[in-house]
């Protein structure tokens, strides 16, 4: 099984956040790679919410930009399976 490692900044009550965490699990699983999300509240940080304020969910794949605002399924697929198989 691939590993993916990935970040996902986030702030309380975001329905956006949720269904974009939700949304890379099933993907990942569907596609059999082992996907370790680490969630950042970023109002938990003044510089964190500073640089992201409202652009959340902010998704990290392998530590380079993958996602803002919302987690597309189909790109999400097509993301993991490049980023296992390197």
């Amino acid at each position: 099984m691939a590993s993916v490692s990935g970040t996902v900044y986030t702030r309380e009550n975001c329905d956006l956040c949720d269904d974009a965490i939700e949304t890379l699990r099933s993907v990942a699983s569907e596609e059999d790679v082992d996907l370790s999300l680490s969630i950042v509240d970023v109002d938990e940080d003044p510089e964190l919410r500073e640089e992201y304020g409202e652009r959340v969910p902010y998704v990290l794949l392998d530590d380079r930009p993958a996602f803002k605002y919302s987690v597309d399924p189909v790109a999400a697929r097509s993301t993991l399976r490049a980023l296992a198989d390197e």
